[in-house]
């Protein structure tokens, strides 16, 4: 019995000191090493257990296996490619105080900035509805769709039933629904869909064999691409929620998207077929048609996600910050930035830059408006101008660097996105387009209220315990 009792403790510190090792060796945040390594050793067995089933980043391990079987000779992460380095391929084309963003985001991304794209902004669902629909209904070879959330209410319905249509017709129609965000409506639309003839797949769907728990990790790419020309991304769902126009409609949502066309959708149904690749192990090309340039914009994809061997999108945003000249705008539904990203506002604000942030007064995830608050002060003691809007709920994802650059997409200012989901932005080369957004975001501003230190400091105790407490989960949230 002694022997059998030494042997299970020698098993227990072996497992422990295994777990624990894996951790230091392979978390790159030191608080999340850390938290690990305590688990595991605090709670032997069940924390080794618990490290096994949500510590463990299996995707990237996947994605590499999958990069070098896939047709666009992709890389996955930071790894040198076999072949050189994309050159720098828009350098005349982009205006001289931004080649410094277009390089950084050349070296991060390794693809290539692409000029004639023509991108029109649609706002909430009461426009970009009915165009997606109108693209949907006009696919003539290929629809792929890929989304968090898509609702079996009217506007998803809508939805169900035009892919659907589609599919009878011999459309090539794909939808990508994440696992997780599928979840939120009743019934669910990948069995509507299924039903109807089309192809369905669900991206890291929780399951009990093998383990699959993972509320983060999310794929919260919205992508639409028809026949290859036509695109459509930002950060809307699919549901009645996002009829913003509605004023009875409960729970309505504020938004903007975004159609795309020209040589940049190609990137965008390429980001598509790779997450498709990765739900289904299944190899596609990409639709072969000839670059159209449509419009004047100069644009490139990134992509960001915990496949990733750095964090793209995060690296990017701080080259675009450190290289403003004159403004920075930022709205954003989520806003819980790094050290690093709120270290880089702060030293645009002190060198004369004008930082503005605008946040939702009222946010439909009350623990992150919570965290929100305790950082504040951080921001506004260097100069950075933060506003609330009022209501109702604004989910709009915007940064716009001197009224030239901007990025749009899916991701939000905060850990979620930037380091535990699967996103997707495009970057924008082009004046009249982002003169357009900042026009949007002044406007916006003269009607919020603006935060201030003392709003900051003169919080009640029990709110700013609330808060510091929230904000102790923020890299998580």
């Amino acid at each position: 019995m002694n022997l059998l009792h030494w042997i299970l403790i020698f098993l227990d510190v072996l497992i422990v000191m295994a777990s624990a090792g894996h951790a230091l060796l392979t978390k790159r945040d030191p608080r999340a090493a850390l938290g690990w390594i305590a688990v595991c050793i605090l709670f032997p067995l069940v924390g080794p257990f618990l490290y096994y089933l949500f510590g463990i980043n299996r995707i990237r391990t996947r994605a590499k296996k999958l990069a070098r079987r896939s047709p666009f000779r992709i890389h996955v992460g930071y790894d040198k490619p076999e072949e050189e380095a994309l050159p720098f391929p828009s350098s005349k084309n982009v205006p001289s105080e931004f080649i410094e963003i277009a390089k950084i985001s050349d070296a991060v991304t390794r693809r290539s900035l692409v000029g004639g794209n023509l991108i029109e902004i649609l706002h909430n669902g009461e426009q970009a509805y009915p165009a997606m629909l109108d693209a949907i209904k006009n696919a003539a070879r290929s629809l792929f769709l890929a989304t968090y959330i898509l609702e079996t209410n009217g506007a998803g319905s809508r939805f169900i039933e035009a892919l659907a249509a589609a599919a009878r017709r011999g459309v090539d129609v794909r939808v990508l629904l994440d696992g997780v965000g599928e979840l939120y409506s009743s019934p669910r639309a990948g069995r509507l869909l299924k039903e109807r003839g089309v192809r369905v797949a669900r991206f890291l769907p929780p399951k009990l064999f093998p383990p699959m728990f993972n509320i983060n990790l999310r794929n919260h790419r919205k992508i639409l691409v028809a026949d290859g020309s036509m695109g459509f991304v930002g950060g809307m769902n699919i549901g009645d929620r996002h009829l913003g126009e509605v004023s009875l409609n409960p729970g309505r949502v504020i938004d903007l998207h975004f159609r795309l066309s020209g040589p940049v959708v190609a990137q965008v149904e390429q980001v598509f077929l790779e997450d498709w690749s990765f739900a289904t192990g299944e190899q596609s090309s990409p639709t072969a048609i000839g670059t159209v340039r449509t419009g004047s914009a100069i644009c490139r994809t990134i992509v960001d996600g915990p496949n990733e061997d750095m964090d793209k999108l995060a690296a990017i945003l701080l080259g675009a910050i450190a290289s403003a000249h004159r403004r920075i705008s930022i709205m954003t539904p989520y806003f819980l930035p790094s050290r690093e990203m709120i270290s880089a506002l702060q030293t645009a604000a002190l060198r004369g830059i004008e930082v503005t942030v605008i946040l939702p007064q009222k946010n439909n995830l009350p623990f992150v408006q919570w965290a929100t608050g305790n950082v504040l002060w951080d921001l506004l003691q260097r100069g950075v101008r933060i506003y609330y809007q009022p209501p109702p709920f604004v989910h709009t994802k915007l940064f716009i660097v001197d009224d030239h650059y901007t990025q749009i997409g899916s991701a939000n200012m905060d850990s979620r996105s930037l380091r535990l989901n699967f996103e997707l932005a495009v970057e924008v080369y082009d004046k009249e387009f982002s003169e357009a957004l900042a026009t949007h975001i002044e406007e916006t501003r003269k009607r919020s209220r603006e935060i201030t230190l003392e709003d900051v400091y003169t919080r009640p105790l029990p709110v700013r315990i609330r808060d510091a407490l929230a904000w102790l989960c923020s890299p998580y949230l």
